[in-house]
């Protein structure tokens, strides 16, 4: 591979990671007149930011942490997100089953100081605090968009008929679903059109510091180059304290704790549209979540993960505690042949020293090494505090960038966003009038992923013959060239697994034919 060197002037800032906090970087920075380079080494959200549980959400469980910052600012961002992508982030509505024996986890800080206060509940977790946390949920943040918490009675409801009948009595409340490998392309492609320039399959080999500039080098599909910055961003995730050690080179005494999370896929178990928080007789909570229209997604574990170059998998361990977790809750139980599909991330969390993986905080921080030419370090971080950790992040190095404008995030819609949040159906609606060969399931996976910019996807067409090649499942050529021109995707599983979850219904096959055609296309 011959070495090439960048001659063009340096940039303001360079960030190493395309995840949704690089991402989220990149786009507010150009966005405020910065120039701005990011270099991914594999695809976008390959790693942990399309490996979430997909939830905005304030993190009901850290109200027992007293994390209520962290809580706080979740909360407050949820509608701020929701309006701004109101294609791939939505309402959901959660049912919290309450029996009498759910348990504090571990040793929490809301445990210890109710066994003080109240020792006979004996570690339980009381109804009536249950509710005073959906409480603090439902005002921490303020609502405008999603409704209040209310209680519910599970016989002979939709909600109940799919539980066990010793559940009588549940909690609904809302947080929101968010599409996250999605909001992680779109904010890089937001970013682009703002001028970043947007690198993906392009690994940073070094970076040094030379007089006022940092020199990077990237080796990616245009060969090795050298690229100059004011300013080094190092959102690596799992691979942030890597970075700092292989790649720069520098002292830190800040590192991170990796923390698996796995999830596991089954069919469709209940036929409504909420979704469940189960408490378990440890005191850790699991998800439930309708999926895919077909399908339901279980999860998250917490478990260490010692080694980022490890690809996380679902363990045959974490499977078997999602599924026995699930069925000591639904009447109808499952079992591993159920699972169509597993998937785990790995959380880059800030190691505080917390004494269990499931204890350790949520919320991120920031470092700034200005023992030369800024290095900004990002430790931890949830999806749902992305905006306003990018947003903190500028901050921290504003000093070093007098010409940085306002800003500007918190009332920006994402490309295809540009709509109202109750106007969903009325667009998928429009998309089926305008193209009246679309079914209505294949005009809400193109609405649902799109937003607006469906149209521009199908183009002229006016029949699906018109889309070009069918690679099965709805997905044609066009949609395929689109997500190749404008969407950073490079192969298969960048399309069936990230810029969407086609996967599922795709066979081998059909994926084999559609990166062939990728190929013969590039």
């Amino acid at each position: 591979m011959q070495n090439t060197s960048d001659n063009t002037a340096p940039v303001d800032l360079f960030i190493i990671g395309g995840g949704v906090n690089g991402c989220g970087i990149a786009r507010d920075a150009a966005g405020r007149g910065l120039s701005v380079s990011l270099a991914e080494m594999n695809d976008l959200a390959s790693a942990t930011s399309s490996a979430s549980t997909k939830l905005f959400h304030g993190g009901l469980r850290y109200l027992e942490y007293f994390e209520i910052n962290l809580v706080r600012h979740a909360l407050e961002e949820r509608e701020v997100l929701l309006r701004a992508m109101p294609h791939i982030a939505w309402p959901m509505r959660f049912i919290l089953p309450y029996h009498p024996d759910m348990r504090f986890e571990g040793e929490t800080p809301a445990s210890k100081l109710l066994r003080v206060l109240m020792p006979w509940t004996r570690g339980r977790r009381p109804a009536w605090m249950i509710r005073f946390g959906l409480f603090l949920y439902d005002h921490l943040g303020g609502r405008e968009i999603l409704p209040a918490t209310k209680t519910l009675k599970l016989h002979g409801t939709p909600e109940g008929d799919p539980l066990e009948a010793r559940f009588t009595k549940a909690f609904e409340y809302s947080d929101c679903w968010i599409e996250d490998s999605r909001l992680v392309v779109l904010n890089a492609r937001d970013a682009q059109n703002l001028g970043a320039q947007i690198m993906t399959q392009t690994k940073v080999v070094s970076a040094v510091r030379t007089g006022d500039l940092w020199e990077v080098q990237t080796d990616g599909p245009n060969g090795v180059q050298t690229h100059h910055a004011r300013i080094l961003v190092n959102a690596g995730g799992p691979w942030v304290g890597d970075i700092i050690q292989t790649k720069l080179r520098v002292n830190s005494t800040e590192g991170v704790r990796l923390v698996r999370g796995s999830h596991i896929v089954v069919p469709k178990l209940y036929d409504h549209e909420k979704c469940y928080f189960f408490q378990g007789s440890d005191g850790r909570i699991i998800f439930a979540i309708p999926y895919e229209t077909d399908f339901t997604l279980i999860g998250t574990t917490d478990a260490d993960h010692e080694d980022p170059s490890v690809a996380p998998e679902c363990t045959p361990e974490e499977r078997d505690y999602l599924i026995n977790f699930a069925n000591q809750y639904f009447e109808d139980n499952i079992g591993p042949e159920d699972i169509v599909w597993t998937y785990s991330g790995v959380r880059p969390l800030y190691d505080d020293g917390a004494s269990s993986a499931s204890a350790a905080t949520r919320d991120y921080v920031l470092k700034v090494d200005d023992t030369g030419p800024p290095l900004l370090n990002i430790f931890g971080g949830k999806i749902t505090t992305y905006r306003v950790l990018a947003e903190d992040a500028l901050d921290k190095i504003a000093s070093y960038l007098p010409a940085l404008e306002p800003k500007w995030t918190a009332g920006a819609t994402l490309p295809g966003g540009d709509f109202a949040v109750a106007e969903v159906e009325a667009r998928i609606g429009k998309l089926q009038a305008d193209y009246p060969f679309l079914t209505h399931k294949w005009a809400t996976r193109l609405i649902r992923a799109y937003g607006t910019d469906a149209w521009q996807v199908l183009g002229s067409a006016r029949a699906a013959t018109d889309l070009g090649q069918d690679f099965g499942a709805t997905l044609a050529e066009a949609e395929v060239r689109y997500l190749v021109t404008y969407e950073f995707a490079t192969c298969a599983a960048d399309i069936v697994w990230r810029r969407s979850k086609l996967g599922l219904r795709l066979d081998h096959d059909q994926i084999t034919a559609l990166e062939t055609y990728l190929t013969e296309a590039t």
